[in-house]
């Protein structure tokens, strides 16, 4: 009997967060200018990729009160941007970051179904949530969510949100609407018909048992954070980075979904991975540690070493050795950056690798942090690709590029082709909807709003 083969699903994450783009390279443009978008939009809709994934930030973040990296902050608003890129492409899904925290479901509801009717039914969402209270000073009600509250409400949130697409009928009837709950109260008309896909794809990027389990009763398809090359305690470390913890955290969340009435094709794992190409192994190992050497500079070291320590480091070497003074387990030196897991252990693990290998502060850093996904000539990442799909670690990938915007064109040149010799990459889009191309079911109009 003849196994069919599992295709891959492919994204595109427009650089710009943490370490992870080079910015010094000179290929890199602008993160503002609407060529940069179009030209990586473009170039994923020619690699026949799934969708173009936008993050947002909602605060500049702080290191000891002042501003330090480039990130995702200083860009366009996501939707406004993906409103535009739907007039340049054809097929490819637009997703866009929006913060279910610090916004409302009446608008937004109608932003994505704006932007689901623009596309054509190509709209998706991916829904995170905050409870500091750094970035909530932005906002009026401020840091007033506790952090055991933020999934309870982007559940309710996500749940409103269907309501109100789900009151006009597939005929074009408008039906009143109304929510009573822990976090909203809602009742009223909506002002825009029911999107193309019925509803937008819901998108969740939280690793957390919490994080997954809204995942597996909400989500269409989960940002699994390994691989993205940064450097603990980033927000997308290498946490699933190996075939084996890929295939364990696959299962978890797909055992999840029983529960809920949910099928396992109804839940895509993407995780956010980087590759570097070359025409040889040890080329490409060569260009990925060239790029850690780019990405870590002698001034992201010091501040990668601030953010374990939780003290101010300036004075140090970046070229000498560790500090021997013990971190501050519990320190606000850097502001709307999570610091995650125990700095106390990490700071210990550290210094036990810059002393085995005789590391100075930044090439422990370089050591220490998340390396790029899939390093190697375009013949063994698409085989490496492949195997994760065919072994269960991942339903596909979203690609990060390295460098803004044209980071993605080697991968589509080289290694989409490839794939697709494989058969292990869609040869052409089938369908006119991002949820054709993910393979996700039509959602069943509720029967009331």
């Amino acid at each position: 009997m003849t196994v069919r083969r599992k295709r891959m699903h492919l994204a595109a994450h427009f650089p710009g967060v943490n370490n992870t783009t080079v910015w010094a390279d000179p290929r890199s443009k602008s993160q503002i200018d609407f060529s940069s978008f179009e030209h990586l939009a473009r170039t994923a809709e020619r690699g026949l990729f799934d969708f173009f994934f936008l993050a947002e930030g909602l605060r500049l973040r702080e290191h000891k009160g002042r501003i330090h990296d480039l990130d995702v902050v200083g860009r366009p608003e996501s939707l406004t941007v993906l409103n535009a890129l739907a007039g340049v492409t054809e097929h490819l899904g637009l997703a866009a970051t929006v913060n279910a925290t610090f916004n409302e479901p009446y608008e937004l509801a109608r932003r994505l179904a704006t932007l689901d009717h623009l596309s054509g039914g190509r709209a998706a969402w991916n829904v995170v949530t905050s409870s500091d209270a750094f970035t909530g000073e932005n906002f009026r009600r401020g840091g007033f969510l506790a952090p055991a509250d933020r999934y309870t409400r982007a559940t309710e949130f996500v749940d409103v949100a269907r309501k109100l697409w789900d009151s006009w009928t597939p005929e074009g009837v408008s039906r009143p609407f109304a929510h009573r709950g822990r976090h909203f109260d809602v009742a009223g008309e909506f002002t825009v018909p029911r999107p193309p896909q019925g509803h937008p794809v819901v998108i969740q990027a939280g690793d957390s048992a919490e994080g997954r389990e809204f995942a597996a009763s909400t989500a269409d398809a989960v940002f699994s954070g390994w691989g993205s090359g940064g450097y603990p305690p980033g927000r997308h470390s290498t946490r699933h980075g190996t075939l084996e913890a890929g295939r364990s955290f696959y299962a978890d969340v797909k055992r999840r979904l029983k529960k809920y009435g949910r099928s396992p094709g109804d839940l895509k794992i993407m995780p956010g991975v980087t590759v570097v190409l070359g025409d040889t192994a040890a080329e490409a190992q060569e260009r990925a540690a060239e790029i850690r050497w780019q990405q870590v500079s002698p001034q992201n070291a010091i501040l990668a070493l601030e953010q374990i320590w939780g003290v101010d480091l300036s004075a140090y070497d970046p070229d000498g050795p560790l500090p021997e003074i013990d971190p501050v387990a519990d320190s606000t030196i850097t502001q709307g950056r999570t610091r995650r897991g125990d700095t106390v252990a990490v700071a210990e693990k550290w210094r036990a690798l810059s002393k085995e290998k005789g590391l100075s502060i930044r090439q422990t850093v370089i050591e220490a942090g998340g390396r790029q996904s899939f390093i190697g000539t375009p013949e063994a990442v698409a085989a490496e690709l492949d195997a994760y799909v065919q072994k269960e670690a991942a339903d596909g990938f979203i690609l990060q590029p390295l460098i803004t915007a044209v980071g993605l064109d080697e991968f589509v040149d080289r290694v989409v082709p490839l794939l697709q010799e494989r058969g292990a990459f869609r040869t052409e889009y089938q369908g006119a909807t991002l949820r054709s191309h993910l393979g996700l079911p039509d959602p069943v109009p509720s029967l009331g709003a």
